[in-house]
C-alpha cells in the first residue's frame, strides 16, 4: 500500500470529526475516532470466520465447554465475537443503536473487551447516542474497508497471478493508519513535547542499529528472540523489530512484549498484537517504574522512546524505596536522576532486563534528548548512572540525530546503543556518530516535524555505525569527522576542589561595630552593647595579625569591665566581625594548616588519565601559587560532551565583508524610505 492509500483511510476515519463538531471539543475527537477504528479493524479481521464462530458457540454452550479454547480456534485469532451484529446492521436501526452496540462489544472475548474498556468506550457510546450521532458515526466506519486481505463471497482468500494473497490493509499499513490518527489526536490535544510518537523512519534506523550487528545470528534456523519496549506506545517499535527479524528469517520465532501507561495507546498496541496472532497479554498496562509488568523476565532486545523530561514525582516513593532497599540488586541502584526527568530511570529499568552474557546477552536502543549526556555534576544521580554504565562497558555507541524529526517537539535527539556482549575488538570503546546533517526538508511540516530521513540516510548511518564497531579512530578513514571512537575512560573525570588560604587584615570600622551589634554568636558570650562602647575608640585602627588584634580588643574590654571569653566560638565570631579579606593579609591557620577561604574555592574537572597534582602544577599554580587540592572532596564523574567532540571552528567573517553588507543594507533601506516619502 502506498502512502496515499494510508492517508485516504486516515482521512476517512478522521472525517467523523465533521459529525462531532459542535458536540465535541477538537481535543476529544480522538476519544471517538480511535476506538471506532480499532473496533472496525477487529470486525474486518473476524469477518470471514463469523459464521464458524457462531456455530461453534452454540456447540460450546450446549456442551458446557471452555469458550476461550474453542472459539479462538474457530476464529483463527486470539480473540473472537459471538454476536450476529455488525456495525452496518446496528447503524441501520438508529433507535436501538446504543443497546445493540453495547451488546455487540459485550460479545467480544475478554481480551478484546479490555481494549475497549481502556478507551472508556461505553461513556462515548452514551454521549454519542444522547447527541443523536451514534448511528451516523457507526455508518461512517461501517463503510471503511479495513480487511487484511481480499476474500471471495465464500471467504476464501483472493490471490494474484503469482498466487500471493491480495492485501487490502496489511498489519504494517494499519500501523501507519493508527499512527496518523494518533498524531492528529495528539496535535488536537496540544500534547507536551515529551508526549510524542516516533516517526517510522526514525524507528527503522533505530531498529537497524539495534539488530544489524546480529544479522548473521538471526538467520540461524530455529532462531527465537524476545523483544521488549517498556514505553511501547502504540507498538510501532515492536512491530518494526519483529518485521526486521522476520525479513531476515521468516521462520524465526519472535515474541514481542511491552508496557504502556496511556490507555488509548495501550489499547491500540494490544489490539495490534491480537490481529497479528501475538499474545496480547504480553502488553502490560501501567507505569513501568512502579508496576513492572515483566518483573523477573529478561529479553534479547530492548528498545524504547520514553517521554523526554517528564518528572517521576508520582512514583517517587516506590522508586526511592527500591533504590534504598535493593541497591544494585534492584533496578535503580546506580543512582536517581533529578525528579523532573526520568529518562535515565527507563534506561536502568531496561538494563535490569538484559540476559546474562552466558545466556546470549542483550542489546538495547533508547531515544534520549541531550540532557542525559551531561546533566548532573560528579557524584549526582545522573553522573553515577553514566559511571555505572561506562565502567561496566555496556555503552556501545551514541548517534546524534537531526532536530525537528518528531511530530510534537523540535529538539535534538540521540540514540544510545548498549549491550553486555561487545565484540572483542570493541571492548572498552564507545562510538559517537554525528548524523545531524543527514536529513531532507519535508514538503509540508507535520506539527514540529520539518525534517525526515530518507532510505539513503538510514542505509548510510547504518553502514557508518557498523564500520565504526570494527575500525579504530583512524584520521585516514573516510568517515573521520562524522564518527569518533573513544575509550570508556575518556568520558570520566576527577572533580577536584581547589582551595586557597583565607587571608585577613583586622580593623574596627562602623560596619564592624554594626556587625558586633547584630552578632548572635557574640551575644551568647558578652553584652554586645557594652563591647561596642569598649572598642569604639579603635575606629580607624588596624592590626596586621589576629593575635595583635585580639590583644587590643581584650585590653579594651578589660578596661570596660567585660570578662574576656576564651572559648573558640567567641574567638571565631570576633575574627569574623573585625577581619577583612585582603590578598596581602595574614594567612589564617587551623590545626596547623592554612584555613581555606570558601569565597575563593574553585572546582576543576580533570580527565581520569591525568594526574591531578600535575594538573594543579601546570594549570593552576602559575596563576595562584598558594592553591592546593583538598583530596577528601575529590569525586569521580562521567559526562559525554557530544557536541564538543564534533565542534568545528568557523572563523568570523572579515570586517570588510560585514561592513560592505551593512552599507548595502543601509542603501536599500534609504531607497525604500525614499519610495515611501515620494
Amino acid at each position: 500500500m502506498n502512502h496515499s492509500k494510508v492517508a485516504e483511510l486516515a482521512n476517512h476515519a478522521w472525517s467523523v470529526a465533521d459529525l462531532l463538531r459542535g458536540d465535541y471539543k477538537q481535543s476529544d475527537y480522538g476519544k471517538v475516532i480511535l476506538p471506532f477504528t480499532v473496533l472496525r479493524r477487529l470486525e474486518c479481521v473476524l469477518g470471514h470466520t463469523r459464521d464458524k464462530v457462531l456455530t461453534e458457540n452454540k456447540r460450546v454452550e450446549e456442551l458446557g465447554l471452555d469458550p476461550e479454547r474453542w472459539l479462538t480456534k474457530a476464529s483463527g485469532h486470539s480473540f473472537y465475537n459471538t454476536s450476529e451484529y455488525t456495525l452496518k446492521k446496528i447503524a441501520n436501526d438508529p433507535g436501538q443503536a446504543a443497546i445493540h452496540l453495547n451488546a455487540y462489544i459485550g460479545a467480544f472475548s475478554p481480551n478484546a473487551q479490555a481494549v475497549m474498556e481502556k478507551y472508556e468506550f461505553a461513556q462515548q457510546i452514551k454521549r454519542l447516542d444522547a447527541a443523536n450521532l451514534l448511528y451516523q458515526v457507526m455508518g461512517r466506519f461501517a463503510d471503511l474497508d479495513l480487511r487484511p486481505v481480499k476474500r471471495d463471497a465464500d471467504g476464501s482468500v483472493v490471490t494474484d497471478e503469482n498466487g500471493n494473497p491480495v492485501v487490502v490493509v496489511s498489519n504494517h499499513d494499519m500501523g501507519y493508519v493508527f499512527e496518523e490518527l494518533i498524531r492528529r489526536f495528539a496535535e488536537q490535544s496540544n500534547e507536551t513535547a515529551g508526549e510524542h510518537f516516533t516517526p517510522r523512519e526514525v524507528i527503522e534506523l533505530m531498529v537497524n542499529l539495534l539488530l544489524a550487528p546480529d544479522d548473521d545470528l538471526l538467520t540461524v534456523p530455529g532462531a527465537s528472540r524476545a523483544v521488549l519496549d517498556p514505553a511501547c506506545g502504540t507498538g510501532g517499535m515492536l512491530t518494526a523489530a519483529e518485521e526486521h527479524i522476520r525479513a531476515l528469517n521468516p521462520d524465526a520465532n519472535v515474541e514481542v512484549f511491552g508496557q504502556e501507561l496511556n490507555p488509548e495507546s495501550w489499547a491500540i498496541c494490544r489490539s495490534d498484537l491480537m490481529i497479528k496472532g501475538q499474545d496480547p497479554e504480553n502488553i502490560k498496562f501501567g507505569n513501568s517504574f512502579s508496576e513492572d509488568g515483566h518483573r523477573g523476565r529478561t529479553f534479547d532486545y530492548l528498545l524504547a522512546n520514553p517521554p523526554f523530561g517528564v518528572e517521576w514525582k508520582k512514583v517517587k516513593d516506590v522508586v526511592e524505596r527500591e533504590h534504598e532497599k535493593e541497591g544494585k540488586s534492584g533496578r535503580f541502584g546506580a543512582g536517581l536522576p533529578r525528579i523532573n526527568d526520568g529518562s535515565l530511570l527507563f534506561l536502568q529499568h531496561m538494563i535490569s532486563k538484559m540476559k546474562p552474557v552466558e545466556k546470549g546477552g542483550s542489546r538495547i536502543a533508547i531515544v534520549f534528548n541531550g540532557s542525559p549526556l551531561f546533566t548532573g555534576a560528579a557524584g549526582s544521580g545522573e553522573s553515577e548512572i553514566r559511571r555505572w554504565i561506562l565502567e561496566n562497558d555496556w555503552l556501545e555507541g551514541i548517534v546524534a540525530l537531526p532536530d525537528q524529526l518528531f511530530y510534537n517537539t523540535g529538539i535534538s535527539t540521540y540514540f544510545w546503543i548498549l549491550t553486555n556482549r561487545k565484540d572483542k575488538g570493541h571492548r572498552g570503546k564507545v562510538v559517537l556518530l554525528d548524523g545531524r546533517e543527514h536529513w531532507v526538508k519535508m514538503r509540508k511540516s507535520l506539527g514540529d516535524k520539518r525534517k525526515y530521513l530518507t532510505k539513503e540516510h538510514i542505509a548510510e548511518l547504518t553502514r557508518l555505525y557498523g564500520e565504526a564497531l570494527h575500525v579504530a579512530d583512524d584520521p585516514e578513514h573516510p568517515f573521520h569527522g562524522k564518527v569518533k571512537v573513544f575509550e570508556n575512560e575518556d568520558f570520566g573525570y576527577h572533580r577536584i576542589t581547589v582551595e586557597r588560604p583565607l587571608k585577613l587584615r583586622f580593623e574596627v570600622t562602623e560596619a564592624a561595630l554594626d556587625a558586633v551589634r547584630e552578632s548572635k554568636a557574640l551575644a551568647k558570650h558578652v553584652n554586645v552593647a557594652m563591647m561596642v562602647d569598649a572598642i569604639k575608640p579603635f575606629i580607624g585602627q588596624s592590626w596586621e595579625g589576629k593575635l595583635a588584634a585580639f590583644a587590643g580588643v581584650r585590653e579594651a574590654m578589660a578596661s570596660a569591665g567585660i570578662l574576656w571569653p576564651s572559648t573558640q566560638p567567641f574567638l571565631t565570631a570576633l575574627r569574623d566581625v573585625i577581619g577583612v579579606r585582603d590578598p596581602e593579609g595574614e594567612v589564617q591557620m587551623k590545626k596547623g594548616e592554612p584555613e581555606p577561604d570558601p569565597e575563593l574555592r574553585d572546582y576543576e574537572n580533570v580527565p581520569l588519565d591525568q594526574d591531578v597534582e600535575e594538573y594543579l602544577r601546570r594549570e593552576v599554580l602559575p596563576h595562584v601559587p598558594d592553591a592546593w587540592i583538598d583530596h577528601t572532596k575529590t569525586k569521580v564523574g562521567y559526562e559525554i560532551p557530544f557536541t564538543r567532540h564534533f565542534y568545528v571552528y568557523k572563523p568570523p567573517r572579515p570586517l570588510a565583508e560585514i561592513d560592505a553588507e551593512l552599507k548595502a543594507l543601509e542603501a536599500e533601506i534609504q531607497a525604500l524610505l525614499g519610495e515611501v516619502t515620494e
